[in-house]
């Protein structure tokens, strides 16, 4: 395998960095909307515990990935090998992984707060939606 040339380690940080960020966010919203919601029912506090999961591993990801950009970036004081890089982004990648899992599962179960066919709605897209990314990331 061809060793990748820390301009493209730099560009591939700062996308992983930015998407991680916004889902990150979007899941601490979620949080946020959760812990002033009212409602208590089994599925909110799973709904909750998988938006907490989603927006930790979002935020592992970026952390990882903005060593991963301070280490590629020109002018950076301390060698660097590509070891270095691999395992922030094997730290960042499943984080990601676990990050979108977490996220998917928040969808999927949201319907089921609402109603039986909206919850079936919900999870079909998120299975869906979850079969999808991965054959895209492979």
């Amino acid at each position: 395998m061809e060793e990748m040339s820390m301009d493209y380690w730099n560009k591939l940080a700062d996308q992983i960095i930015v998407i991680s960020s916004l889902l990150s966010g979007f899941s601490i919203a979620v949080i946020a909307n959760l812990l002033v919601s009212e409602a208590n029912t089994r599925f909110t506090r799973t709904i909750l515990v998988s938006a907490v999961l989603a927006a930790s591993f979002f935020l592992v990801s970026v952390f990882a990935m903005t060593k991963v950009l301070l280490m590629t970036t020109a002018g950076f004081p301390l060698a660097v090998a590509e070891k270095d890089l691999n395992i922030f982004s094997w730290i960042s990648g499943l984080a990601l992984i676990l990050g979108i899992s977490s996220l998917l599962t928040m969808i999927a179960l949201s319907g089921w707060t609402k109603s039986k066919r909206m919850g079936i709605f919900t999870t079909i897209v998120g299975i869906i939606t979850l079969v999808l990314i991965l054959i895209l990331l492979i």
